[in-house]
């Protein structure tokens, strides 16, 4: 199946392909920019294009979430998966519930495993945050994860070309 995957990715222009992995839940910044550079892409348009498809989801992730894991709770399958992900979430959100937009910024500046996008739509609904404030917060976070990401690629780039000489 992920071979499957793989091969549908790789079959779509470089530009989309690095968009569609952006907005992945699981993937997000951090699978696009390594991505993206791995298919010869400069650190620049590498950054653009995964932020710019780590942005689009999160409009419709706000306004759709609620409605969309309200209808789908009533199927067992699906509620237990919206409970071990929502409690994930509200258990890794503790700078979320004590700084509201500005620690939802952080979640989402960090790029660590369970945090992201995703996890701030998330955790922006859990936590009832206003849409504006959800939405920028995760916005400056998705581009300050952008950097980080960015930065330790080019760290280990430069790290592998000093070592392979």
């Amino acid at each position: 199946m992920l071979d499957y995957l793989w091969r549908l990715l790789i079959a779509l222009p470089h530009d989309y392909a690095v968009m569609a992995v952006a907005a992945l839940p699981v993937s997000e910044l951090r699978g696009s920019i390594p991505l993206a550079l791995s298919l010869g892409m400069g650190f620049a348009r590498a950054f653009w294009l995964s932020v710019a498809g780590n942005c689009l989801i999160v409009a419709p992730a706000l306004f759709l979430l609620k409605p969309v894991t309200a209808s789908l709770r009533r199927f067992r399958f699906c509620s237990g998966f919206f409970d071990w992900v929502f409690e994930r979430t509200r258990r890794k959100a503790d700078i979320i519930q004590r700084y509201e937009a500005l620690g939802l910024f952080l979640f989402v500046a960090i790029p660590l495993p369970v945090t992201g996008a995703w996890s701030g739509v998330i955790a922006a609904s859990l936590f009832k945050i206003r849409f504006r404030y959800a939405f920028f917060s995760i916005i400056a976070g998705i581009f300050c994860a952008g950097i980080v990401v960015l930065s330790l690629c080019a760290l280990g780039i430069s790290g592998w070309r000093a070592v392979s000489g």
